[in-house]
């Protein structure tokens, strides 16, 4: 039973620009040290440890679906994964479930300088498609299986979902509205939407159906995770 995800040298790169909770006391001691721009360009290209970061993700990923797989059924087969980084979760939740088609949605650079925190206009971006595809490869799951839009220039898959997941990412990084006209047109009253947001109680106006899953008191954000479904028109 593995206990890792196989990751490149570029690949444990960009997990860590999208985790930066993975790396090691010291590794953030000089990001603080010498500042984001630095060390986005210059620390994360010869610093970092593949296996090290491919244990850390791998473990944060098998968290994170352990806290929602009771959330799963054995029908639900197409999944919409928006801001999901390299995709390690989704690797999990296919080692687990059958018959699993996953769409991501992503942006297809990586911000010069990579800013944390709430972006409204949804401009920074942290991501590879190509590394991506070759992670997702690389770890077992099936090319037949997965498909990458970009969010800037792709038409983006019209299909009803039965699983919509965005954690640490819609309505946590950027404004849930952004997406909201594209999911209206892809969810049916029984597509589960999980995301990580600020703000519950505003997606009483949104959905019919609004359940807190878990509170991360942890973070600067402070934010709960919830799942909804069934949108108000």
């Amino acid at each position: 039973m593995t206990d890792k995800f196989n990751l490149s040298k570029e690949a444990s790169r960009l997990v860590v620009l999208q985790r930066i909770n993975l790396i090691e006391p010291f590794l953030k001691k000089i990001r603080k040290f010498f500042g984001r721009s630095l060390f986005t360009t210059f620390f994360t290209r010869y610093f970092l440890n593949p296996d090290k970061i491919g244990k850390n993700y791998y473990k944060a990923m098998n968290d994170e679906f352990n806290s929602i797989k009771h959330l799963f059924e054995p029908s639900d087969n197409s999944y919409l994964s928006i801001g999901a980084g390299m995709g390690g979760l989704e690797l999990i939740i296919n080692n687990n479930f059958k018959n699993i088609f996953f769409n991501f949605i992503e942006k297809n650079y990586v911000s010069k300088k990579v800013t944390y925190g709430w972006n409204e206009a949804n401009t920074e971006g942290y991501h590879d498609f190509k590394l991506q595809e070759s992670f997702l490869l690389n770890n077992g799951l099936d090319f037949s299986k997965f498909k990458i839009y970009d969010f800037d220039k792709d038409d983006l898959p019209v299909v009803k979902f039965d699983v919509v997941i965005s954690l640490l990412s819609l309505d946590y990084h950027y404004n849930f509205n952004i997406y909201l006209k594209y999911l209206k047109k892809v969810c049916n009253n029984n597509t589960k939407v999980i995301f990580d947001t600020i703000r519950p109680d505003y997606f009483l106006t949104v959905f019919k159906n609004v359940k807190i899953i878990s509170v991360e008191k942890h973070t600067v954000h402070k934010s709960k995770r919830i799942i909804c479904n069934e949108f108000i028109i």
